[in-house]
């Protein structure tokens, strides 16, 4: 079997399950476009919120994903841009500073590489790293809002990043399950921002917009404005806690709650004929007992809620909470629950709508599902990191979709 030395290969490892896109690069309409021609997916039983918590497991769920990409595909994977959540993941704007000497010839590469090594310049305990040191905006003595400052003239060059921040052991945990599934990470990639590139409009990007990534166990989440992230994290809720909260309150086992939940779960009371009666699946042989649909929306609308409120509060200790102009966007498996759009309009106060990969040629059903988002994320991603051999200019993705973090992976090779 050949080698996928000429295609793009995405392996996003969730919670709930790994999702592998193997795509070759074409076009549409003289448009640039990815072609999926494999396509993987397999439970996995070894990951809890984003963590690996059994190495064995993660690991079969990788190698059953892949060898069903593979087969599909007609090629070995050998090396893909992996996706990487959890709530210990951190992130934080900084700021560095140089003065260059460039005389007439202008400010060159080692001078942008300077400056944003000087906002990589956290301090950072010993067992944290850089992921991502993402540029937001330039300055060349004192005149700020450059994008590219490539050529200009200028004795002082500042630049503000944005620096997402992993936990390096798990990283590390996370590459050793690839190895032993026979895979290399060419980078580890935060997830959300890696979604971002699948769903996101440019002028969303542009106004400001907000990214709420619903996994199983977490829920990532990033705000754009002018182009650039401004602003990114991990909550410790998910899908699977809606889950739970049923099993919990209604006291039926896990799989009886997630049956409920995807069968009649709705997160807004105001949605649903609060009377109509549902049966609740029994345990252990015992009797089953009925609840009002209006109970069950009520359960799950506080949990949306309270997930919710905790990420507004991040905005607005950020100085973001009133800045969406160009609204909110969900993505993610866990962002198919009914009712979740509604009830985000009523908290945040802005427009909402669903993000579904975008760019994707594919005959295949199901890709432009939200479940799909992360993993079509990381092709774009990949397709916009080989960009980062052009000047560090305004490049534009797949689609008109706006790559924030391919112009960075000849100024850093510090990624796993």
């Amino acid at each position: 079997m050949p080698k996928t030395d000429t295609r793009v290969v995405a392996i996003d490892v969730g919670s709930a399950k790994v999702a592998v896109l193997i795509a070759d690069r074409t076009e549409v309409d003289g448009e640039p476009a990815l072609e999926i021609v494999g396509v993987g997916r397999a439970p996995n039983r070894g990951t809890l919120r984003g963590h690996i918590v059994h190495l064995d497991a993660t690991v079969s769920a990788l190698k059953r994903a892949t060898e069903e990409a593979e087969t599909m595909a007609g090629v070995e994977i050998s090396r893909a841009f992996v996706g990487i959540g959890g709530s210990d993941l951190r992130s934080a704007n900084s700021h560095g500073t140089a003065y260059v000497d460039c005389g007439d010839r202008g400010i060159a590469r080692a001078d942008i590489d300077l400056v944003l090594n000087a906002a990589r310049g956290v301090p950072l305990p010993p067992d944290r790293e850089i992921l991502h040191a993402i540029p937001q905006e330039f300055s060349v003595d004192d005149h700020g809002g450059i994008a590219d400052p490539h050529g200009m003239l200028g004795s002082r060059l500042e630049a503000k990043v944005h620096l997402v921040m992993g936990h390096a052991p798990r990283t590390r945990t996370l590459v050793r399950c690839l190895n032993r599934a026979g895979v290399e990470a060419r980078e580890i990639v935060f997830e959300p921002l890696a979604t971002a590139e699948a769903v996101l409009l440019a002028d969303e990007r542009e106004l400001g917009v907000l990214l709420l990534d619903i996994g199983s166990g977490t829920c990532g989440f990033a705000f754009f404005q002018h182009a650039e992230v401004q602003y990114s994290g991990v909550l410790p809720f998910g899908a699977s806690h809606f889950t739970a909260d049923l099993a919990s309150v209604l006291r039926t086992s896990f799989a009886g709650a997630e049956t409920l939940k995807l069968r009649d779960g709705c997160c807004l009371v105001g949605l649903v004929d609060g009377d109509e009666g549902l049966v609740v699946p029994s345990v252990g042989g015992g009797s089953s007992k009925t609840i009002a649909r209006g109970d069950l929306a009520e359960i799950l609308q506080a949990r949306a809620e309270e997930m919710f409120h905790l990420i507004q509060g991040e905005l607005e200790k950020a100085g973001w909470a009133d800045q969406l102009r160009g609204g909110l966007v969900l993505s993610g498996g866990g962002s198919k629950l009914v009712g979740l759009p509604e009830l985000a309009q009523q908290v945040f106060s802005c427009d909402v709508r669903y993000g579904v990969p975008l760019g994707l040629v594919s005959e295949i059903e199901g890709l432009t599902d939200p479940t799909w988002a992360t993993a079509a994320g990381l092709l774009r991603y990949a397709v916009a990191s080989e960009e980062a051999r052009l000047p560090i200019a305004r490049r534009r993705s797949l689609g008109g979709v706006r790559s924030v973090m391919g112009n960075l992976r000849q100024m850093f090779s510090d990624l796993v």
